[in-house]
């Protein structure tokens, strides 16, 4: 289950969607989550998705790798379906005990289920094609308006940066221990849930200190290197906007757009 985690993960490539300007992937993003938060139809699903799945086939990183970063998430899909099935009000069609099936609630969980997993995947193509490092100045440079107001946004974007670089670190240094666990006899597949998180425990303390360790070495580490903070620092690959930018991002517009108007037309 660990390795199919891939969140913060890259994948080199050179195509259309690893040369595309960061910060045009994030505002792609955002524009798409809207988009995603405005549809209210099969229609408007069908062309967001049809834009995903374009998406995912110029990016070449290949629906497997997609779908196996879904799994890790299929038990909260199922529970928000759940909750989104049971208590919708509208026209019942089905009861057991205090709980009431109704077709309102199958649409909702149709439709919330669809949002969620497309809104995920959208993000994970988005770390996918770009590295870490373009991702920070992405984000700093977006987020740069605001140092005016004394936000530490070189800062924020360092943060979020390492973070998502040490998630693959990190899920790698905990399979290895629960590796070395199995080794040594524990179980953690049998038992009650209370049973399931008490064994979780040898694997929780050494993984804190392993993280904290970590985090001391990569301080040192960057105080060696004489880091400071952004101020007067330099980029070594300037962030320039290209036609293709504004075309993507041209397109991811016109696209929400027609899912709002086609959600107004009640279509």
């Amino acid at each position: 289950m660990l390795k199919d985690i891939t969140l913060g993960q890259y994948f080199p490539g050179n195509t259309l969607a690893h040369r595309l300007d960061p910060r045009t992937k994030l505002m792609m993003v955002i524009i798409y989550i809207v988009a995603l938060f405005c549809a209210k139809s099969f229609v408007s699903y069908g062309i967001l998705a049809l834009f995903l799945v374009v998406s995912v086939k110029i990016s070449k990183v290949g629906f497997r790798a997609m779908i196996r970063g879904m799994k890790p998430l299929i038990v909260i899909l199922i529970f928000t379906a759940v909750l989104n099935m049971f208590y919708t009000p509208g026209r019942e069609i089905a009861s057991f005990w205090i709980f009431r099936v109704t077709v309102e609630g199958i649409w909702a969980a149709a439709f919330m289920v669809l949002r969620i997993a497309m809104l995920i995947m959208g993000t994970f193509l988005m770390t996918y094609t770009t590295s870490p490092i373009a991702l920070t100045d992405a984000i700093e440079n977006l987020l740069g308006p605001l140092k005016k107001l004394h936000v530490p946004v070189h800062e924020l974007a360092m943060m979020m940066s390492i973070a998502l670089r040490f998630i693959p670190t990190l899920i790698e240094e905990t399979d290895k221990i629960m590796s070395a666990q199995k080794a040594r006899g524990a179980d953690f597949e049998t038992g009650n849930l209370f049973r399931r998180a008490k064994a979780m425990v040898p694997i929780l303390v050494p993984l804190f200190i392993s993280a904290i360790r970590r985090a001391d070495e990569l301080a040192t580490a960057m105080e060696c290197r004489c880091y400071h903070g952004g101020e007067g620092r330099t980029k070594l690959h300037v962030l320039r906007y290209q036609r293709r930018d504004f075309l993507c991002i041209l397109l991811t517009t016109v696209i929400t757009a027609a899912v709002v108007i086609i959600g107004r037309l009640g279509y």
